[in-house]
């Protein structure tokens, strides 16, 4: 099982100082975060993308392959590539490079992402959002998989013998998960082409969560990839950590309390209670994340959400401390000791490479 971090790299003032870092500052954090993910034991940082103020990725693949650099095993991802408003032609040649460039220590979330502006800006329409993800994503599944690509469509222009540049590393295009909170049409989709599904998890109650990875298991299972169980399944979560809880609840109420996402709503006891957000202790975490399972079977990638809410980098990296000394570690035995033997580990650019090459690839990945 992957553990990871993810980041949606927000610039937001520390509620406890009032200063807000600039766009250069949190740029540079979130580098200092990936190396610190590595250096802790952890398997992967994935990186958001937005548009718009106050969040500063609006290039992944120049962050994560700045990253790369500077990495030795660490997998890069993104927490969302924003499938309906990036060109599919433009998102196939920039991951190819960048897993040239990685030595394959690379795969991507699709999502529609949740900032509607962000389709006029792109010359596209939120009305279409669906319809976009499913032509987009299908036209990228080709150019990584056909050398010449005929293609004509709804939402862009025609492309005729077209050859997307570089080819992916070893012919092997990077593996792909199709990231939702709440759209079934999603789930569908990576069910069809046997790709991952990934829950984001942290503002819903398991409940909703297990409906929709339930939706995907089956649908996988329809499509001939295997049995529901070894469906490719990833999870987000949130947590901040002391090794008292009390201190942990106390030093983050004031970020919960002021935090754009959260400010106004549920107390931080209400939060945590219906959503899966722990607030406590490393103890309290594990316990917490292995009772993720109870609702949605023996999962693949777990990813977690620390450096947002204009938390401090020092604290955003004792978080790191504690995730890959008191977490993680637990964590990779207890999901793996409950793991059955035909439930497949998360794919890597060398699992996918020997699958090809023994013709056991179980899906159209």
């Amino acid at each position: 099982m992957q553990f990871g971090v993810f980041t949606v790299g927000d610039v937001t003032p520390d509620p406890t100082t009032g200063r807000t870092p600039t766009e250069g500052e949190r740029i540079k954090a979130m580098v200092a975060i990936a190396r610190k993910a590595e250096e802790v034991g952890l398997d992967v940082f994935a990186t958001g993308e937005h548009h718009n103020p106050p969040f500063v990725p609006s290039s992944p693949t120049t962050m994560l392959g700045y990253v790369a650099a500077r990495t030795e095993r660490l997998i890069l991802s993104t927490s969302t590539t924003l499938i309906t408003t990036n060109d599919p032609v433009k998102i196939a040649e920039d991951f190819a490079m960048l897993q040239h460039l990685a030595d394959g220590r690379v795969d991507l979330m699709m999502g529609r992402g949740n900032q509607g502006p962000v389709y006029p800006w792109f010359g596209q329409d939120i009305r279409k959002g669906i319809p976009l993800a499913v032509e987009n994503y299908h036209l990228l599944h080709r150019l990584w998989r056909e050398d010449v690509v005929d293609w004509r469509g709804e939402f862009r222009t025609p492309l005729q013998g077209f050859t997307s540049t570089p080819r992916p590393l070893d012919g092997v295009p990077p593996f792909v998960w199709h990231g939702s909170i709440r759209s079934p049409e999603i789930a569908e989709q990576a069910a069809y082409y046997g790709d991952g599904f990934f829950h984001n998890h942290i503002f819903w109650p398991p409940e909703h969560t297990k409906r929709m990875v339930d939706l995907y298991r089956r649908r996988f299972e329809h499509y001939g990839h295997g049995g529901a169980d070894q469906a490719i399944v990833g999870l987000g979560g949130q947590v901040f950590m002391r090794r008292n809880s009390q201190d942990a609840v106390e030093e983050f109420r004031p970020y919960f309390n002021d935090a754009p996402v959260y400010g106004g709503g549920p107390s931080l006891e209400q939060f945590s209670e219906q959503t899966p957000l722990t607030v406590g202790s490393p103890a309290e975490v594990v316990d917490r994340t292995l009772g993720f399972r109870d609702y949605v079977g023996d999962y693949q990638r777990q990813l977690f959400l620390i450096d947002h809410a204009g938390l401090p980098l020092k604290t955003v990296l004792e978080q790191l401390d504690l995730l890959g000394e008191e977490v993680v570690p637990v964590l990779r035995k207890e999901f793996d000791a409950a793991r059955p033997a035909h439930v497949p580990d998360a794919p890597t650019h060398e699992s996918l490479v020997q699958a090809q090459r023994h013709g056991t690839e179980g899906s159209p990945q």
